[in-house]
């Protein structure tokens, strides 16, 4: 990113941005990053950053914005179900909401108008309807980023009156309305910048995983932060042809760690030294990721940002219920270029060895597959970003 290139920001004073997107951490930390990101670089050119976030109140973006010092407010929002029978979509639940949605753009209409940002972000989610709705109505320049290569429904509904378009793929344009492609930008999917600074022998400090056979891969195994019952019961039936293969790090949710490390107590001595079971992960996560070389997780689009970021060789778990079926596109997305292996199917340990035994055995496709993720991946997303936040609000 060049603040040079926006000579329009020269001076003291501060950009104004309102950010809208929430709900789940894929909608929401992809801002966070961004906003981290845009007010670093205008710090380094002596000018400040005016942020107002809005969201709902029961979401996680309340709860991130207040801990990293945020203006918030909150709108009306609804979730609009779909089905394909019209007389399903005039639900009772779904005519209630659509009010809800009205109700929250006079809201947002006046948040808008009265913080009158230079720009709007929109990352997804149902609050950012009435939010997007308003910037178009305030005159003020929306951009949109869309995390999956799939656009969500929100910002297909916002994607017609955007400013620009930030996709995180290349093969998401063909998918915008056609009036919509060429304000399209592909930046990619921010990442936290702390992801790219991990180093092994502190995950091995940190975690204590002395017990672990440096001259075989590991395998770090996440279902994210609540775990994964699927995942943990189909890596629990596989865990001793596995740690004959590799170490594993398995972050499996605190619900699930006393009944795997139960049978951690089963195994003999030295693959339940290759074995590390822990409820959560937090600041030794850089570090985790590059200790790992094969990653076994869910699709979603945070989880393959840092993937392609990194570069790693992974399975890919899609969560069935996620929406519009996100994470089985974003993992049958990297499968067909062969950056990831996807099990779209019903998952046993049976596929998950068969998916995981040529990683393993064969550090020559492991690294290839390596390769090719990274060539999906773009550790600069977040600098791309902000340099389409500062072009539209300059209207370039």
């Amino acid at each position: 990113m060049n603040l040079d290139a926006h000579p329009q920001h020269a001076g003291t004073k501060p950009f104004r941005l309102v950010v809208t997107g929430g709900g789940t951490g894929g909608h929401t930390y992809p801002a966070l990053t961004a906003v981290r990101t845009l007010r670093a670089a205008l710090a380094a050119s002596g000018r400040g950053l005016d942020v107002l976030w809005v969201g709902t109140a029961e979401g996680l973006e309340a709860k991130v914005a207040a801990a990293e010092g945020i203006p918030f407010a909150t709108v009306a929002t609804g979730k609009i179900r779909r089905s394909a029978n019209p007389l399903k979509l005039a639900s009772p639940a779904n005519v209630r909401d659509m009010f809800r949605v009205l109700r929250g753009i006079v809201q947002a209409r006046r948040l808008v108008a009265d913080y009158a940002p230079d720009v709007v972000l929109a990352t997804g989610g149902y609050v950012a309807v009435p939010v997007g709705r308003a910037a178009q109505r305030c005159g003020a320049p929306l951009v949109v980023h869309e995390q999956t290569v799939r656009l969500g429904l929100a910002n297909r509904v916002l994607a017609r009156s955007a400013a620009r378009i930030a996709v995180s793929s290349d093969s998401t344009v063909p998918l915008l309305p056609e009036a919509a492609r060429a304000r399209a930008v592909v930046t990619g999917n921010p990442v936290r910048p702390e992801v790219f600074h991990g180093r092994p022998d502190k995950a091995v400090e940190a975690l204590g995983l002395y017990g672990f056979d440096r001259s075989l891969p590991t395998v770090y195994v996440t279902g994210g932060a609540q775990g994964s019952l699927q995942i943990n019961t189909v890596v629990q039936d596989l865990l001793p042809w596995l740690l004959e293969r590799a170490n594993v790090v398995h972050q499996c949710g605190a619900a699930h760690a006393d009944g795997l490390r139960a049978r951690a107590a089963e195994l003999p001595a030295h693959l339940a030294g290759r074995y590390l079971v822990t409820p959560f992960v937090g600041p030794e996560l850089p570090d985790v990721l590059a200790l790992a070389d094969v990653v076994l997780s869910r699709s979603g689009a945070g989880t393959i940002a840092e993937l392609t970021a990194l570069g790693k060789a992974s399975v890919l778990v899609p969560l069935a219920s996620s929406a519009g079926n996100e994470q089985a596109h974003n993992a049958g997305h990297l499968q067909n270029a062969g950056a990831a292996v996807a099990l779209l199917g019903e998952v046993t340990p049976d596929t998950l060895r068969t998916a995981v035994e040529p990683l393993l055995m064969d550090p020559a496709r492991r690294a290839d597959m390596a390769h090719r993720a990274r060539a999906h991946g773009r550790p600069d997303a977040a600098d791309r970003l902000v340099d389409v936040l500062l072009d539209a609000a300059t209207g370039r």
